[in-house]
């Protein structure tokens, strides 16, 4: 009785998919779309995945993490990506989206941590910020600087405009663009964390504080990059000078070439960003389409494969390419919940 109400309910979400879905709805590969920091770590399941299993490897696609999960919350059917993955977690606009489009049963993954770095070359002088600094140095308008209870154009051209102590150079910074989960996180934690240090701004309202906060300088010194990292990292190579922002595991995988600035003081080891002790430190994720489990073959068995102690864990190949891993105890929760394919009720949010 049980096998046949599983193998009814497996028929009825493959006829709500065929329903929507075009008429070569066949599928028998994962499509993942998403975050360019967690791509490498999904990479790496992924080709493990295909090469351990009767399954065929996930096509993975990194459109950053606001662009994936618009695509993720289009709707149900095989034109649509069984999974996303995210460098910020899921925004309750998001997750209403996906219950308006009938994308009703969802299930996070927490994977584990990550750090936002700004690195530039090995060749220069490595530069030690604080979050006031980078605010200063990279926002689209500042506190006046000859004082007055007044925002102005940000005038800082060069680091030691800014406070004399910091080399002279040029201030340029290469960053993902606002579709990325990088650039949220970095937004959040470092723009605001140094916004929150003038007490003329801290006063406003959520609003003011907002647009303040979250607004980069369009004059030159800030630059967006794409979503490509590693395109980051060779102009960093070649323009000593130019700092790039992007996740501590490419600085880890490129780290022959580049240094990280310290933060606050605060070196971006795995130890201190597990910790929070590095400021600017964030979560990674993954969410799975449930309606799209049993009709898309492999999605339990390539979650399960990105979920087991092999892989996330401590001494899993994972922590071998730059993740640092959660504490066991949330591993081994989220491994459960996970499991059952627990639904998301927008409430965590």
């Amino acid at each position: 009785m049980i096998k046949l109400k599983t193998a009814l309910t497996t028929l009825a979400l493959a006829g709500s998919i065929a329903a929507v879905s075009s008429p070569a709805m066949a599928r028998d590969t994962i499509n993942i779309v998403g975050s360019s920091t967690v791509y490498p770590f999904a990479t790496v399941v992924a080709e493990r995945f295909g090469r351990n299993t009767d399954f065929p490897t996930p096509k993975l696609e990194s459109t950053g993490s606001g662009g994936g999960l618009k695509l993720f919350c289009q709707g149900i059917g095989t034109q649509h990506p069984d999974i996303t993955n995210a460098s910020r977690r899921m925004k309750s606009s998001e997750f209403n989206n996906c219950q308006s489009n009938g994308v009703e049963n969802i299930t996070e993954v927490r994977i584990g941590a990550d750090g936002i770095v700004m690195a530039n070359s090995k060749e220069a002088e490595k530069l030690d910020l604080t979050l006031e600094q980078v605010f200063l140095a990279l926002a689209k308008d500042v506190p006046n600087p000859d004082g007055g209870n007044e925002l102005i154009a940000n005038p800082y051209m060069n680091w030691s405009d800014i406070d004399s102590s910091l080399p002279d150079f040029e201030i340029s910074v290469m960053g993902p663009p606002p579709t990325s989960g990088t650039r949220d996180a970095f937004v959040e934690l470092a723009m605001e964390g140094g916004c929150k240090q003038f007490e003329m701004i801290a006063a406003m309202d959520e609003d003011q504080f907002e647009t303040v906060c979250h607004s980069m300088r369009e004059d030159g010194p800030f630059v967006e990059a794409g979503e490509n990292d590693n395109l980051i990292v060779q102009r960093l190579a070649q323009d000593p000078e130019t700092l790039g922002i992007f996740g501590y595991s490419f600085l880890m995988e490129n780290s022959s070439q580049i240094q990280a600035a310290t933060v606050n003081g605060v070196e971006p080891t795995p130890e201190n960003i597990s910790s929070d002790k590095y400021p600017v430190a964030r979560s990674l994720w993954f969410y799975i389409k449930q309606a799209h489990v049993g009709v898309v073959p492999g999605i339990e068995e390539y979650v399960a494969e990105f979920t087991s102690e092999g892989t996330w864990g401590d001494n899993g190949y994972l922590a071998d390419v730059g993740l640092i891993p959660l504490p066991r105890n949330q591993r081994m929760a989220i491994a459960k919940k996970v499991k059952a394919l627990e639904p998301m009720t927008g409430n965590e949010l």
